[in-house]
């Protein structure tokens, strides 16, 4: 069996996640530590189609999708480490605990989304996870969350 990345690019994380525009909210993964912890790096631009509407003339990234970047980037993490690639996986949230809004996310800022296991194991299906969202070294969001594989 091949070692297990440490590192994902976007094609490795579109051969992971079923994900795809406009829902693909990480553009690269690095520091991945096995099942344990990773950083998922988003870089969010205006042309992004939530901006249209959230909100017009103060473009603001929706804390939604700022936890749905952390948990793509669990997603990753995980299905880089077990080899689950080319379309063997999909997550589903069963929980979102703990959640809280730092800072505003806009256009122009660089994403970058700590996550860490808590809970999980190889050949597991429910896992939990710690995340927190930060630009420039502030943190924008938090929140432990809790998902399913279906594998």
């Amino acid at each position: 069996m091949p070692e297990a990345p440490t590192e994902a690019d976007i094609q490795l994380i579109q051969k992971i996640l079923p994900h795809r525009y406009p829902f693909l909210l990480v553009d690269r993964v690095r520091d991945i530590n096995g099942t344990s912890s990773a950083v998922g790096i988003k870089n969010v631009t205006m042309n992004e189609p939530h901006f249209q509407g959230h909100f017009p003339g103060s473009p603001i990234m929706p804390g939604v999708t700022i936890v749905e970047a952390m948990a793509q980037t669990a997603g990753v993490m995980v299905g880089a480490t077990m080899g689950l690639i080319n379309g063997d996986l999909l997550i589903y949230f069963m929980a979102i605990d703990k959640c809280k809004f730092r800072r505003k996310v806009v256009p122009g800022d660089v994403l970058e989304m700590h996550v860490e296991t808590t809970r999980g194991k190889p050949g597991g299906k429910v896992w939990k996870f710690k995340g927190v969202a930060s630009v420039d070294g502030e943190m924008a969001a938090e929140a432990e969350f809790t998902a399913m594989l279906d594998i």
